[in-house]
């Protein structure tokens, strides 16, 4: 299920919340002084945000991954290996100023002939696959367990009660949402009327002294707004309009009991059947933005002079369109993982997870096989701040604990602040099932039609980390996937310091206590490691 980004307000009170052993460690400054790091307390720049995830702790005091020095120290002019890496997510626009070099070519497929020249089972699978064809909107698995009518599905209890839990929820920020987006559009005729201009600055609101209320509330409003990191009214306008949008169609379609948007001819429940869909791995329309953020930060050109940067430079993406705006079908996840290992990837990055999946055994045995194969998975830990030790998030790589791959990753979210804010307060997390936390709060990258956008998720800290695992992949090309795996989790800098878990502020803890590693990714660290298991 892709990220949502919501404001929710009650009364006047409110918050942005984002819902779209062995080897020594070798770190880049002593491990004692780690937690004397002095915190950022000046605002980022503009290139600070659009860059963040890139930046070194010591250097920087914001806890990036150390890529920016990476690349000055380590990689410099080496030449490494091409690594595919596939990306199972929404669709990706392969023609964007940003990605259109770094797209993977099926060099077995000759383009829109009609026949499946390379005979895995896939026509015209020129850049990877499409397992939605047309369709876009979905239920979510839950919904789609009631609406199935079957009482005696074990899971059939726990969807009515998260229905009923949901459902009145979506329904009352709907009405919140309308009900502030009048208010902020109020203001901002009130402001036009005031200073006789659309284009007033956030300084001019700022500085405003009247005894009118109207303008007096107005302004309060303003600063409300500006305190939740936007920049003026019409950015706030617009953040509302694409809010309730994203609400009204969770109403319309993933919450919907009588919707079906499995549009491509498939049975979902019937797993002896593959090839449907089709080779158009593009969005289906604009606001289809997932897939292409998450590309960008894997494989975004660098330094082209243009928006942003991926982690990695000798990458080839091969898209594999099986998320939709809803939650996704077990069989697409299952088969998607298999066609990225049968196809040459020896990265995947998995961006999406459900609390439901009803077919969840064989997506882990798809883990299992890339596993088998060779290859690094890397999933989001998911963005609903709770214990995923305790409370399942799909999919996964264990059953009662039992890892079946020593290649899966599970990722979670930080943000761009050191010390106890460093934990996205979205972000899942899990002392035994979260391997790893990387920068995922506020992360600029590639959105459709040559735009960029920032968006906030576990969704964006995962390709972080896969880009970590195919520069390991692309430079040190002897290393196995499991190798890679744990040179992530071991490379990492250790952090000591007490975090807010789950954006409570009265859940304070140790992070080395939810998170496995007890650690956050370091490309720079990992390279250094990785030239030396690699000898």
């Amino acid at each position: 299920m892709r990220t949502l980004k919501v404001l929710t307000i009650t009364a006047f009170s409110a918050a942005l919340m984002t819902g779209c052993g062995s080897t020594a460690p070798i770190i880049s400054t002593p491990v004692e002084n780690i937690d004397n790091t002095p915190l950022k307390i000046s605002e980022l720049t503009k290139a600070e945000k659009e860059n963040w995830g890139h930046l070194d702790l010591v250097k920087d005091t914001i806890p990036g991954m150390s890529v920016d020095k990476a690349y000055a120290e380590i990689i410099k002019n080496k030449k490494g290996k091409k690594v595919i890496v596939a990306v199972i997510d929404s669709g990706i626009d392969i023609d964007h100023e940003d990605l259109d070099d770094v797209i993977w070519v099926n060099k077995g497929e000759k383009p829109n002939n009609g026949k499946d020249d390379d005979k895995n089972g896939y026509v015209d699978d020129v850049n990877g696959w499409n397992f939605l064809g047309d369709g876009y909107n979905e239920q979510l698995e839950f919904v789609r367990i009631l609406a199935s009518g079957d009482k005696s599905n074990p899971d059939y209890e726990r969807a009515q009660a998260e229905y009923d839990a949901e459902y009145p929820k979506w329904v009352e920020r709907k009405t919140r949402y309308e009900q502030i987006l009048t208010q902020v559009k109020g203001a901002h005729e009130t402001f036009k009327a005031h200073f006789g201009k659309e284009d007033y600055t956030k300084a001019e609101v700022n500085a405003v002294k009247t005894e009118d209320q109207a303008l007096q509330q107005a302004v309060q409003l303003a600063k409300f707004m500006y305190s939740n990191d936007l920049e003026s009214l019409p950015e706030a306008i617009k953040e509302l309009t694409d809010g309730l949008e994203s609400i009204t169609e969770r109403l319309n379609y993933n919450l919907n009991k009588d919707f079906n948007g499995r549009v491509n001819g498939d049975d979902p429940n019937n797993f002896s059947t593959k090839g449907y869909g089709n080779g158009n791995v593009k969005p289906v329309k604009k606001s289809e933005s997932h897939g292409t953020h998450v590309a960008g930060i894997i494989a975004a050109e660098r330094n082209n002079g243009k928006g942003a940067n991926g982690v990695a430079n000798n990458v080839e993406i091969m898209s594999i369109r099986a998320v939709p705006n809803g939650d996704e079908y077990d069989k697409d996840v299952a088969l998607a993982i298999r066609y990225a290992v049968d196809n040459g990837a020896k990265v995947i990055n998995g961006s999406f997870g459900k609390s439901f999946s009803p077919h969840s055994a064989y997506v882990r045995e798809a883990i299992a096989y890339a596993s088998e194969k060779d290859v690094v998975f890397v999933h989001a830990a998911g963005n609903d701040s709770k214990d995923v030790d305790t409370e399942p998030n799909f999919p996964d790589d264990n059953v009662d604990y039992n890892e079946i791959s020593n290649t899966y990753i599970r990722v979670g979210a930080l943000a761009p602040k050191y010390g106890s804010n460093l934990l996205a307060g979205f972000s899942n997390y899990g002392k035994k099932n979260v391997d790893v936390f990387a920068p995922g709060a506020k992360v600029y990258s590639t959105t459709p039609e040559n735009e960029y956008d920032t968006k906030g998720g576990t969704s964006m800290a995962a390709p972080a980390v896969a880009g970590v695992a195919a520069l390991i992949r692309s430079y040190y090309p002897s290393l196995s996937a499991a190798q890679v795996k744990q040179i992530i989790m071991d490379s990492g800098l250790p952090i000591h310091t007490k975090v807010i878990v789950g954006g409570n502020s009265e859940d304070v803890r140790p992070y080395e206590d939810i998170v496995k590693s007890g650690k956050i990714v370091n490309a720079y660290n990992a390279l250094i490691m990785a030239s030396k298991m690699a000898k």
